[in-house]
């Protein structure tokens, strides 16, 4: 089988290995003569970043590049760029690196035309109304690790630095309108970051699975993307030069990011305030987490989770679940409690009342209190997993 295409689901996306060349065609298509590629300072010394600008010059059109992102993107990132994009009279976006520098691209492009302030659009209630959609620059993702899938995404986390807290920026019109998943871009990615991103994107499929809400299509995709990830990511921290695995993988990313429609959970609760706080890598955060909020959500979800066992051709049930999860970050190299990546307890009040005014909170299968976030917290800090 070739993994090679084109799809439209959620939005136009061109794959497969060495389609990074069509970007020069992909900005006339939508009609941009100028864009800024917002990235990381890593990948702007990188050669794919040279071939995106020879890309794009040999369509005739103009380019500059932003790389001024951190790993957790702020507030100031985004006001950088977007003076960038305006005084280089840019007229479109390429989002061009993992979860960060594809959500720091999206919302430079969000707030081009804009009058409003970026937290004027955050992601509550009807914010997004503020936006003008005239104002917001066409947007073209390219995804260079598979975790987060942003490049699928209406939204952006963006860290607040003042007040120490990540917030989702949204507006329908963040979706790009082009996505160009080349998985040949993942080959250089380090074992380390490979498995944190991974187990991120597992962390998307796997709430979506056991969100509460309605949405069978989301939850199909759910179950595709964990099967993906079982049997791909160890072969690709193992060999990350296996262009098939990693083709798996970025599919799997981006079918975890479409599945969450159907809501995230206390993972991501709880990973959104550690990495305002303590500056640590999203994904990772959530593969050490992973295993503690299965536990606290077991009387909710055991039953789905055992048929989801069964689905992955794992026995006995949650237990079995459950011991799945804990074996594959151990195999791909995840530390198994927080206090390993040096974090503890002293704010643990703190996380676990930022925990629940997380969005992502509305989608966990059990309404957690702040204490029992808290609780949660605690327990993955000392690497106490509770028994059911």
């Amino acid at each position: 089988m070739s993994l090679t295409g084109n799809w439209n689901y959620p939005t136009a996306v061109r794959f497969g290995a060495g389609r990074l060349s069509e970007l020069g065609a992909a900005c006339l298509e939508l009609g941009i003569r100028n864009p800024l590629i917002v990235t990381d300072p890593g990948l702007a010394r990188l050669p794919m970043i040279k071939a995106a600008e020879t890309s794009i010059k040999d369509a005739g059109l103009s380019v500059a590049c932003f790389a001024d992102v951190r790993g957790n993107p702020s507030g100031e990132n985004v006001e950088a760029g977007l003076a960038a994009y305006r005084a280089g009279d840019h007229d479109g976006v390429i989002a061009f690196g993992g979860g960060s520098a594809l959500d720091a691209g999206k919302a430079i492009a969000l707030m081009a035309g804009q009058n409003c302030g970026l937290w004027e659009l955050e992601d509550s209630g009807d914010n997004w109304l503020n936006a003008d959609p005239d104002g917001i620059a066409p947007i073209i993702g390219i995804p260079t690790t598979s975790g987060t899938g942003s490049e699928v995404g209406r939204a952006s986390i963006i860290t607040d630095s003042r007040r120490q807290v990540k917030k989702i920026i949204f507006h329908p019109k963040m979706l790009p309108s082009i996505v160009i998943a080349d998985p040949a871009l993942t080959l250089g990615l380090p074992a380390s970051l490979t498995a944190a991103t991974g187990m991120d994107a597992l962390s998307h499929n796997l709430e979506a699975f056991c969100a509460p809400h309605y949405h069978p299509m989301a939850r199909g995709i759910a179950i595709e993307g964990i099967r993906l990830i079982k049997n791909y990511l160890p072969t690709v921290v193992d060999d990350g030069a296996d262009l098939a695995g990693r083709s798996q993988m970025m599919v799997a990313s981006s079918m975890g990011a479409t599945a969450f429609q159907r809501g995230l959970g206390a993972m991501h609760a709880l990973a959104h305030p550690l990495g305002a706080l303590y500056d640590a890598h999203h994904g990772l955060l959530n593969a050490v987490l992973m295993p503690y909020v299965l536990q606290a959500n077991r009387s909710a979800i055991e039953k789905d989770i055992t048929w989801l066992a069964n689905a992955l051709e794992l026995d006995d049930g949650f237990d079995g679940f459950l011991r799945w999860v804990l074996a594959l970050r151990e195999d791909v190299g995840i530390a198994g409690n927080l206090a390993a990546i040096d974090i503890d307890t002293e704010r643990a009040g703190l996380v676990g009342k930022m925990a629940t005014e997380d969005p992502s909170a509305g989608g966990n299968p059990i309404s957690f209190t702040a204490s029992e976030y808290s609780e949660i917290f605690e327990r993955a800090v000392r690497g106490d997993l509770q028994e059911g």
